[in-house]
């Protein structure tokens, strides 16, 4: 028997994450992404659009791939959207962002350190390594997918657990 790589197993309890996420949301249709059915005003598009930018984009494209371009991007946070995030865009937005998010994954070893830190948003707190970092990130995303499958709920009814019955 063949034994399976720590990062392997990481990276596939953050795949089973995504598609949790992408299953919560699935059959919703434009007009729910909308909606704000909790207090604090989120919508599921805020959400998304979240996701994409403010985790696979900033943990994975900026901190651990260092990658200009994204850290560039860094003006604002993914709660905030503009006329033209509808959920279409979001969401394929999201999808883009996991495909290089993943990209950067194939590249990096576990106990490499990040590529960039953004020293001026977190000051002396900092993740050592990447593993710190991917881990981070499936906390961040199961959070997630369980506010989204709590909105879900709210929205329609449907709870996550009965989706294959």
């Amino acid at each position: 028997m063949s034994e399976v790589s720590e990062k392997t197993v990481l990276l596939s309890y953050l795949a089973a994450q995504r598609r949790h996420i992408l299953s919560t949301i699935d059959g919703l249709t434009d007009d729910q992404w909308g909606l704000a059915p909790l207090p604090s005003g989120w919508s599921i598009t805020a959400m998304m659009n979240h996701l994409a930018l403010d985790d696979e984009m900033f943990w994975f494209g900026c901190v651990l791939g260092a990658d200009e371009e994204a850290i560039a991007s860094l003006d604002g946070d993914g709660w905030q959207l503009s006329e033209e995030d509808t959920p279409p865009v979001v969401l394929a937005r999201y999808r883009e962002q996991v495909a290089k998010a993943d990209d950067v994954l194939a590249t990096v070893d576990l106990d490499a350190p990040p590529g960039w830190w953004p020293t001026r948003l977190f000051g002396e707190w900092r993740l050592q390594t990447t593993r710190e970092v991917v881990l981070h990130a499936i906390t961040e995303l199961s959070c997630h997918a369980g506010h989204l499958d709590a909105v879900h709920e709210l929205i329609d009814g449907r709870t996550w657990l009965t989706l294959t019955e």
